[in-house]
């Protein structure tokens, strides 16, 4: 069902409900790849339906300005009457926020009783936050060059073999299959001085065990170098101990 337009339409025509809404990681958190918000916006629009993006892992990161996901496909937010996104990934600070319509936003904030019982976010988190934002506006320096180390390390996984996930954001999934073997290598990896954390079901699909690899704008070119290093060092330590 995976980013499957077709079955989604499917079941937008079997429902009977008045209300409709369709909700969706703008990134997808496991594998790194990017929501097809083109064509969910249509979608929505035919079957009149709500448009929920989940923007956690975009927010910062995707889009000319960084603004996410939304502006990566060129969209906007009457596209997505909800758009949801935390603040503690790409801006680095704490919490999140819902962004919508004057009407939504009144009937979460009377309705809501996560918010209306959750403690209000401390002033000068707000203004870290306000700091935040207007460095990614401003400095896109750091964006671009995220997206040239996601690059690098693409390069260099496809030159080693490995069975990295097709993505072009900082979420570089690499599948191993087996949890116990996903756990092997975050160790000896970790013995290398390199934290990746080891992801296995339920969080993924059986079979599915991956290394989360996650790249940030602090990272540096020799990071990841190191980075390939470890890995080619790992797997083929893995391959000897099989053989």
């Amino acid at each position: 069902m995976h980013r499957d337009v077709a079955a989604l339409e499917q079941r937008l025509q079997d429902c009977s409900a008045p209300q409709k809404l369709i909700a969706t990681d703008g990134v997808f958190s496991m594998d790194g790849d990017v929501a097809p918000l083109r064509e969910l916006t249509q979608l929505a629009q035919r079957y009149r339906a709500w448009l929920l993006v989940d923007d956690a892992h975009g927010l910062g990161v995707l889009g000319a300005g960084g603004r996410g996901s939304l502006e990566h496909f060129g969209l906007t937010g009457d596209d997505a009457p909800v758009l949801m996104a935390t603040l503690g990934k790409a801006l680095g600070t704490f919490g999140a926020f819902v962004a919508g319509s004057e009407a939504l936003i009144e009937t979460l904030i009377q309705s809501a009783r996560s918010y209306i019982y959750t403690t209000a976010l401390p002033p000068v988190v707000a203004e870290a936050t306000r700091a935040a934002l207007r460095l990614v506006q401003e400095e896109p320096w750091r964006r671009e060059h995220l997206q040239a180390l996601v690059a690098r390390f693409k390069r260099g996984a496809g030159q080693l073999g490995l069975n990295v996930l097709s993505s072009d954001t900082p979420i570089q999934p690499l599948v191993v299959g087996a949890a116990p073997r996903a756990l092997e290598l975050s160790q000896q990896l970790e013995s290398h001085g390199i934290l990746v954390g080891a992801i296995r079901p339920p969080t993924v699909p059986q079979g599915t065990a991956r290394l989360r690899i996650t790249l940030s704008a602090v990272h540096r070119e020799e990071h990841v170098d190191r980075l390939l290093d470890a890995l080619a060092t790992v797997f083929a330590a893995g391959e000897c101990a099989r053989g």
